[in-house]
């Protein structure tokens, strides 16, 4: 998968994220939990946009720091959504589904970059 798949692939991912948090109740739970997945949700997409501009092998790895922290946040985010009931598990477990490749990807992304600058 290219940098440019992986862009497109972490933008469709927040704009399902986005369709995800409009189907939320709007109770305090669920605008709470619904503001934390879309900062974290979105922050995917920015932040591995960012790391695609790294200027250093450092660089990249500490941005693709922030894209792990950012969609492991949102695997939380979305487990929390299944398992409080706020939408029925059909509706979330294909986003979830998505957030743990995309989390994987990342992570095998940053340990690659690891063993690079280590070399």
């Amino acid at each position: 998968m290219t940098p440019d798949d992986l862009k497109l692939r972490t933008k469709q991912f927040a704009l399902r994220v986005v369709k995800l948090i409009g189907a939320l109740p709007k109770t305090i739970v669920g605008k709470t939990i619904g503001s934390q997945l879309i900062r974290s949700g979105t922050s995917v997409a920015a932040n591995y946009r960012a790391t695609c501009r790294a200027r250093s092998t450092a660089e990249f790895i500490a941005k693709m720091g922030i894209v792990v922290e950012e969609a492991d946040e949102s695997c939380f985010w979305l487990e929390l959504i299944i398992e409080t009931g706020l939408l029925k598990p059909t509706l979330v477990l294909p986003l979830l589904k998505e957030t743990q490749e995309i989390t994987a990807i990342m992570v095998a992304s940053s340990n690659s970059a690891h063993k690079k600058m280590k070399k």
